[in-house]
């Protein structure tokens, strides 16, 4: 089975880059990172200064279906995204298909699906598909027209790069209960990679974990 994948591709700054972005005001300027330093990076959180943090840069190259793209996309503010276009190209296709397809809750629409699961095999219908949208290549029609064809679990792959506050927003709003399930699976990557690089500031910007 095809499976989401969130590579990290770039770097700039570091948490003292969010700590001199905000000392400039006092013509300040540190070198070495301190005790000191995580209480403003606190501070500068918990008042929701985002500046400071948006003096940082970090890019993912992300592998997931259409449909948990379409949903990460629009996330705008800070960030920039260029995604793969098959006006341009036609690689082979390749679908994700969950192991279980969860089914709908009992009266909530607030909530996309349910922990109760079935089994569905759509295998026969993803062949079906993708010989479809081979055979329309075949007779010469243009790649930007053959991909009417292609299902929202086409996997696609992007571009997405911007600053800590931003993705901080991101992982707010799609590591919630009610966010779905195969999107939660990119961004706690996201979630993941960013504590990583940028320790101090994500522990203060993202206190609850998931």
């Amino acid at each position: 089975m095809v499976s989401s994948v969130v590579e990290l591709m770039d770097v700039s700054g570091t948490d003292l880059t969010v700590v001199n972005a905000a000392r400039v005001s006092f013509a300040k300027h540190k070198d070495a990172f301190d005790e000191s330093d995580e209480k403003l990076i606190k501070y500068l959180a918990k008042h929701n200064h985002w500046s400071p943090f948006a003096h940082t840069f970090i890019q993912f190259k992300i592998s997931a279906p259409i449909f948990v793209a379409r949903q990460l996309v629009k996330h705008q503010v800070g960030l920039v995204w260029n995604e793969v276009s098959r006006r341009y190209v036609n690689d082979e296709p390749e679908f994700y298909i969950p192991k279980q397809w969860r089914k709908k809750p009992e009266g909530s629409i607030k909530q996309g699906s349910s922990k109760e699961t079935i089994e569905y095999d759509i295998a026969g219908t993803m062949k079906y598909v993708k010989e479809t949208y081979n055979n329309l290549l075949k007779e010469g029609i243009a790649p930007e027209m053959a991909r009417m064809v292609l299902p929202q679990n086409t996997m696609t792959q992007w571009y997405w790069s911007g600053n800590l506050f931003a993705f901080s927003r991101v992982c707010e709003l799609r590591l919630k209960a009610d966010a779905q399930e195969e999107t939660r699976d990119v961004v706690n990557e996201i979630n993941r990679l960013c504590s990583y690089k940028f320790p101090i500031s994500w522990k203060h910007l993202r206190p609850v974990p998931y």
